[in-house]
């Protein structure tokens, strides 16, 4: 198959598929239909997936163009039959209603070439140039143990943000683990050493270390805290915005600690804001004590309570590569070049870690590093950037769905300032939800299951890290009504991986100085929620590697000798046959490091269910199989007592899977 390299090649096969789409589209109607038919009538829970949820509409308006053929011979019989009989009334009416049926025909035609562009990039299908020092690699580090499952996370006073609903040990380790598995390295100090030589190799500085004195930006996501959110100690009013998701002091807390006490920077030396927003007090509370002398920065300043007023810049600018077309100056169009005026913080340090929280947008679909820089401007607030995404908001709600649009985030991601200058990407997902004013909650999907995601992500590839929280947050949020199901979320994703995919008179140059951007990094869709293997997981390519790092766990409480195994019980499932859920229970004596997995009859391992610090307890696992065959299966626990006083303790059984 020919490959497209330019936008004349894209514009040529896009005029042979309009051409030839009366041919092919309800072939391709016909094929939904049948597919549909054979994997969904012998198993209803199939309709549920990414693939089906796909066809589905290809073949709801292969259905409709048959009926409309159907209706309109029908009428067209009927017609004839009343100018036989000279009631040309009615004839004339038939006719009239008969030309209007292939109008919708038509209609529904464009219905289903919309739905089969092939934009709609297939799974596991790399595109674009991996980066980092093992390229596409991105670290998830998950742990259920790092929040405090049992958190109702709006409740007043005990907010998931309150440091008694964080494991702070358990996130450090979590933090541990992320850089080491990105790195290859088995220290924190290797680790960092390793990623300050990547990023200033790449800086064209040499692989040199973090040197003394530099300034290090941490930017957060503060989306709630604006005028009106916050009482005058800076602590968030209990309005509705209360404990919405954003960036977890705890995992700011875990990055100051190995920034100081690790790679050795002066805690003088590092500013911690959001700078169109404030920093909340429970957050201060947590980073001031251990760091009293690093920069906490504030949009209007509060130095009575230990903030510091951001300073705009003179110089720093970021350009919209849309030249006015897109973005819009107080509802006109912009001029030639349309900039935004940053903080000077972007200028003074020279390193940046932008510490997203993984999460649904209502415009963009997706919020993560991309989207928290909306906030890095000095305007009063972010909305006139919102032209550039998927959904926008102004005077009139207006959407820009689909793929081949200018979208600002790719201009945001090849900043030199706002992304040029990142060390690495770090993204919490401790806390992570559907959308930017939601507060968080428990996700179905495996290895959640009904739970708070409890994770961190990290990555040197921009493209790749967006690209993965993408299908978590899609995979997850799965109603059509979810923001991330919008058509289209992902074209920035396409955009930022190839340059083929940019926009008919757009050519992406944030930093105005006439260098077009190259890829920043790869882009794919993982094969499915269960597996979430992309493509160098698979051996199959070039693409991403999921990598699922091991926690390193913090040292435990001791346990008595003698009941750690005797108090270790695994216990039947119940139902068992069951079809597609059940449920398996089981007691832990002592804090452990544990993991409850399935096996099939060959023993492979197809699902973990647990993989976790528990405390000592009974716990009851429910675990959705419906995307296993029907079969014989075993489920195995094992415990690690972190007291070190006994070996590792497992169980097993047999349950058997009806469908």
């Amino acid at each position: 198959m020919k490959l497209l390299h330019s936008h004349s090649d894209k514009k040529h096969m896009h005029h042979v598929v309009t051409k030839y789409s009366r041919f092919y589209l309800p072939i391709m109607g016909l094929i939904a239909l049948v597919w549909i038919a054979l994997r969904v009538i012998p198993k209803p829970s199939r309709a549920s997936y990414p693939c089906m949820r796909a066809a589905f509409p290809v073949a709801s308006g292969f259905l409709a163009y048959l009926a409309s053929i159907g209706l309109s011979a029908l009428i067209y019989m009927k017609a004839k039959t009343w100018y036989g009989r000279k009631k040309y009334v009615f004839a004339f009416l038939g006719l009239a209603i008969g030309l209007v049926i292939p109008l919708l025909m038509q209609g529904n035609l464009q219905f289903l070439k919309a739905n089969t562009a092939p934009d709609v990039q297939a799974v596991n299908a790399p595109i674009g140039t991996p980066k980092g020092i093992f390229p596409g690699r991105v670290v998830w580090v998950h742990n259920a143990n790092a929040v405090v499952q049992s958190c109702v996370s709006d409740s007043v006073n005990h907010a998931y943000f309150m440091p008694e609903n964080n494991h702070q040990l358990v996130i450090d380790s979590m933090l541990s683990s992320a850089i080491h598995s990105l790195t290859g390295q088995t220290s924190d100090a290797a680790s960092w050493n390793a990623i300050f030589q990547y990023h200033n190799t790449l800086r064209g500085k040499g692989a040199v270390n973090y040197a003394p004195g530099e300034k290090v930006f941490i930017k957060i996501n503060a989306t709630s805290s604006w005028e009106g959110n916050y009482n005058s100690n800076l602590t968030p009013k209990t309005n509705q915005y209360y404990g919405i998701s954003e960036t977890s002091p705890e995992i700011v807390l875990s990055v100051l600690r190995q920034l100081v006490n690790v790679v050795g920077v002066a805690d003088s030396n590092i500013y911690i804001g959001d700078p169109m927003k404030h920093i909340y007090q429970n957050s201060y509370t947590i980073w001031h004590p251990e760091f009293p002398h690093a920069h906490y920065l504030d949009f209007i300043g509060y130095t009575n309570m230990g903030r510091e007023k951001v300073v705009k810049s003179t110089t720093a600018f970021v350009h919209y590569s849309d030249n006015g077309t897109v973005l819009k100056i107080n509802g006109t169009s912009g001029a030639p070049y349309y900039t935004d005026t940053l903080y000077n913080i972007f200028e003074k340090a020279e390193y940046v870690l932008n510490i997203p929280m993984m999460k649904g947008h209502e415009y963009a679909g997706v919020s993560m590093f991309a989207k928290n820089h909306f906030g890095s401007n000095t305007q009063s607030s972010a909305t006139h950037l919102h032209n550039g995404l998927v959904a926008t908001n102004g005077n009139a709600i207006a959407v820009r769905t689909g793929y081949h649009q200018y979208r600002v985030q790719v201009d945001l991601m090849g900043d030199s300032l706002l992304s040029g200058k990142n060390l690495f990407y770090l993204m919490d997902a401790l806390w992570s939800t559907n959308f930017e004013l939601n507060k968080p909650v428990k996700w179905k999907m495996s290895p959640f299951c009904n739970q708070y995601t409890a994770s961190m992500f990290a990555s040197f590839d921009p493209v790749a890290i967006e690209s993965v929280g993408f299908d978590f947050i899609s995979g997850e949020f799965t109603d059509s009504s979810e923001p991330v199901q919008m058509s289209g979320v992902d074209d920035y994703l396409h955009q930022a991986a190839d340059t083929t995919n940019w926009p008919s008179g757009i050519s992406y140059d944030p930093n105005g100085t006439g260098v077009h951007l190259k890829s920043l990094g790869v882009h794919e869709h993982w094969n499915d929620t269960l597996n979430k293997e992309y493509s160098r997981n698979l051996n199959s390519g070039a693409g991403i590697e999921l990598i699922k790092a091991t926690t390193t766990i913090p040292t435990g409480v001791p346990a008595s000798k003698n009941s750690i195994a005797s108090s270790f019980k695994l216990y039947a499932n119940y139902p068992n046959p069951f079809n597609p859920s059940t449920r398996i229970s089981y007691d832990i004596p002592a804090l452990s490091h544990v993991t409850l997995n399935v096996f099939d009859m060959l023993g492979r391992n197809v699902m973990t269910v647990v993989d976790q610090v528990r405390s000592p307890g009974t716990y009851t696992e429910t675990v959705n199989c419906s995307r296993l065959a029907s079969g014989v299966y075993f489920y195995k626990l094992q415990a690690h007592p972190l007291s070190g006083q006994t070996g590792d303790l497992s169980a097993a059984r047999k349950f058997v899977l009806t469908k």
